[in-house]
């Protein structure tokens, strides 16, 4: 209805994923009854992604410098280059803190049913990267579906010719998962993907 604010927000807020009336509606009460500014703090963040953030030119992850913090970092190493889909992949590892390489983010996978093909992928800056670089080893950290899987085999593909020692992560079992409760899959690439026991 036009002239209704609230019905507008609920709208605007449904368009978010896994968010629908309900939700959008019960968000809209919460920043009315929300402390003064709140809506508006909202507002300017949201606001400051469409005007601050874009692909670093380097890696391709979102960022509101360029080169990104992780790009500009010379204590990372800048041997080991490992891809992932998304740039919140890129969050995920550094959560860990085990990984002090470098990033490629493609921003999707593979799926010709969905109509993603490798040129709406972030495939070509990653080989211009590789080429003449001091990169020795490319890891490939899609995710563990058919869309991943083609998408990292897709690559190894083109990688493979570059040079550059090309990597999968390895997938099983997660721990403290009971072999029982383990999906067939899962339990598939455990025995797969299985190392000596020393």
């Amino acid at each position: 209805m036009p002239g209704d604010p609230i019905g507008e927000a609920v709208q605007q807020l449904k368009r978010f994923p896994g968010i629908g009336e309900k939700t959008a509606t019960r968000l809209v009460y919460w920043l009315l009854r929300a402390p003064d500014g709140t809506a508006r703090d909202m507002a300017e963040a949201l606001l400051a992604l469409g005007d601050g953030v874009r692909p670093c030119s380097v890696c391709c992850d979102l960022t509101n410098a360029d080169p990104c913090v992780r790009c500009a970092d010379l204590k990372r190493d800048s041997s080991l280059v490992c891809v992932v889909e998304e740039p919140q992949d890129v969050l995920a590892f550094e959560r860990s803190g085990e990984f002090r390489g470098r990033y490629h983010v493609l921003h999707g996978a593979l799926s010709p049913l969905d109509g993603i093909t490798p040129d709406q992928l972030m495939i070509r800056p990653l080989l211009e990267r590789l080429r003449g670089s001091e990169v020795e080893e490319v890891i490939l950290a899609t995710n563990p579906t058919v869309e991943g899987d083609a998408t990292a085999l897709y690559l190894a593909r083109l990688l493979n010719p570059i040079g550059v020692r090309v990597t999968r992560l390895a997938h099983g079992i997660s721990v403290g998962t009971e072999i029982e409760y383990a999906d067939a899959v899962s339990l598939a690439r455990a025995l797969e993907n299985r190392q000596e026991f020393r």
